[in-house]
C-alpha cells in the first residue's frame, strides 16, 4: 500500500447508479431515438432536395430562368441535409458504443495467451 502525503486514494467510494459515466450503467434511449428520427428526418429531407434539384435543373435547361436559382439553392440545401445526417449518424454510433462492454484484450500469435 502506497503512503505518503500525494498518494492516491484506492478507492473513490461507491459509484452512484444515477452517474451515466459508471461502469455497467446504459445510456438512457430517450437520447438514441431521437437521433434516430432526426437522422430519418435529414434523409428524408436530403432525398426530396434532391428530387427537387433534378427537376429545377430540367426546368433550367427549358429556359427558365429562375430554375438555375433553385437548382443551387436545392443542391446547398441537400449538400447541408446530408451533413447533418451524417454529423447525427455519427452521434448515434458514438453513443451506442459507449454502451457496449470493452473489447478483450488481444491475443498474441499462435492462440496463446500471454504470461501475467
Amino acid at each position: 500500500m502506497t503512503t505518503g502525503k500525494r498518494a492516491a486514494p484506492r478507492h473513490s467510494g461507491p459509484a452512484r447508479l444515477e452517474d451515466p459515466d459508471a461502469p455497467g450503467s446504459r445510456p438512457p434511449s430517450g437520447p438514441l431515438l431521437l437521433l434516430a428520427l432526426g437522422i430519418t428526418a435529414a434523409v428524408v429531407a436530403w432525398g426530396y432536395l434532391v428530387y427537387l434539384a433534378i427537376d429545377f435543373g430540367t426546368s433550367a435547361r427549358d429556359g427558365d430562368a429562375a430554375g438555375w436559382w433553385l437548382l443551387a439553392l436545392s443542391t446547398v440545401g441537400a449538400i447541408a441535409c446530408l451533413f447533418i445526417a451524417m454529423m447525427l449518424g455519427t452521434r448515434l454510433v458514438a453513443r451506442i458504443k459507449a454502451g457496449a462492454p470493452p473489447p478483450p484484450p488481444p491475443r498474441p500469435p499462435g492462440g496463446r495467451r500471454a504470461a501475467r
